[in-house]
């Protein structure tokens, strides 16, 4: 089960965890670009997704990425305790638009 993340782009996870992390960029919306459709992609759909990250040291492990239509997601594990790494997900739409978005992962012993 992916971990979508929605407003507060933060989680935690142990150094010993593997996980799933991602976000649903249609917001959970219907994505048809109505007046009702709250997403940010408005009836767009994802062409191509990307994920780095950011941190104190090498150790975090990004795993397999995956992506359709609407949402993206990477599996992370490792990590070192106490640190935070800022894991970036850039993706471009069909339309051409591109944007970021980060999740600050805490690593903690669970």
């Amino acid at each position: 089960m992916t971990n979508i993340i929605k407003e507060i782009y933060r989680g935690k996870m142990s150094p010993n965890s593997m996980l799933d992390w991602g976000f649903d960029w249609a917001d959970e919306g219907a994505n048809d670009g109505s007046d009702t459709d709250s997403g940010w992609l408005q009836g767009d759909t994802i062409s191509d997704s990307s994920w780095d990250y950011s941190g104190p040291d090498a150790v975090l492990n990004l795993g397999t990425e995956s992506n359709d239509t609407t949402t993206t997601g990477v599996i992370l594990s490792a990590g070192t305790e106490n640190m935070v790494y800022k894991v970036t997900n850039h993706i471009t739409t069909s339309s051409g638009l591109e944007d970021d978005r980060t999740i600050e992962i805490r690593i903690v012993q669970r």
